[in-house]
């Protein structure tokens, strides 16, 4: 299969890169805005068409969600408006596509895990730009899955396991909000459930909504003293509440994914994020 793979420089396409060399089946077109500016639709149709893409994965985003507040345009043009393109290109021709989001999509005001079927109800310009994305997924292309995921890190780009390694490394406290709740997830484990499900997909799909993240549940806190204790650093780790940091964006205090759905429709085994992290950590 010819799979387009957007964004392929952030923290999940560099995934995608490092694993295409296993999956000899398919042929990957690992794209960023040097080889495809996805914010122009002729380009991506063009793009698409003679490269013959049978599946597209957008990992092409804004993902600064702080920034975003006062960056609405720029957020909006690469969240929803260059998300838009991509699944009209991919309904013209015949493409599956399969598009991430986020949980930043809720307002976290939950008790229990989403549901997919969970209404929606974003607090920031970030969740609200990867929303409306969605939207246009659903209304644009002809056959796609909608992945929704939280608190994704790598060993790849900038994300919290780095910031908190790095910063380990030199300060002796750190202090982190441990009333922000939800489930981290190693982009690796992400992209290869992906790769999984592709060939799985049903012909007959439209915007269906899928969950994903490491299994078990965590504050940021909790994320931030397992890196350092798995690192055997010295690094006191605070709790602290969110009010009692500067931040722009509105996070969900409670964020945890129900992950039931894809289980049950591609028999997906998931690790917990402990052990993915041990994983992660071993690359850095």
């Amino acid at each position: 299969m010819n799979i387009l793979i957007t964004g392929s420089e952030g923290q999940l396409g560099s995934e995608f890169r490092e694993l295409a060399s296993q999956h000899k089946e398919h042929q990957f077109f690992l794209t960023d805005v040097k080889e495809l500016d996805v914010t122009n639709s002729e380009k991506v149709h063009k793009f698409m068409k003679s490269n013959k893409i049978e599946c597209v994965v957008n990992c092409a985003g804004y993902t600064q969600v702080d920034k975003a507040e006062d960056d609405k345009g720029q957020a909006t043009l690469l969240n929803s408006t260059a998300t838009k393109y991509i699944a009209e290109a991919s309904a013209k021709v015949g493409a599956l596509m399969v598009h991430i989001s986020t949980d930043y999509v809720f307002d976290g005001k939950n008790f229990k895990p989403y549901t997919e079927n969970d209404t929606a109800n974003p607090k920031s310009i970030y969740g609200k730009s990867k929303l409306d994305g969605e939207i246009e997924v659903m209304f644009n292309a002809k056959r796609a899955v909608i992945i929704r995921t939280s608190w994704l890190y790598s060993s790849y780009g900038h994300n919290f396991v780095k910031t908190i390694l790095e910063k380990g490394k030199t300060e002796k406290e750190l202090k982190v909000v441990f009333d922000q709740i939800g489930s981290p997830t190693y982009a690796r484990d992400l992209a290869k459930t992906i790769l999984e499900i592709i060939p799985k997909v049903p012909s007959k799909i439209r915007g269906e909504i899928y969950n994903f993240s490491n299994e078990g549940v965590a504050s940021w806190y909790d994320f931030a003293k397992a890196v350092i204790e798995y690192k055997g650093l010295t690094c006191k780790i605070t709790p602290i509440l969110t009010k009692d940091i500067n931040q722009s964006a509105q996070r969900p205090l409670y964020s945890v994914l129900n992950k039931g759905r894809i289980k049950k429709d591609f028999g997906v085994e998931i690790p917990h994020w402990r052990d993915s992290l041990k994983e992660c950590l071993g690359k850095l």
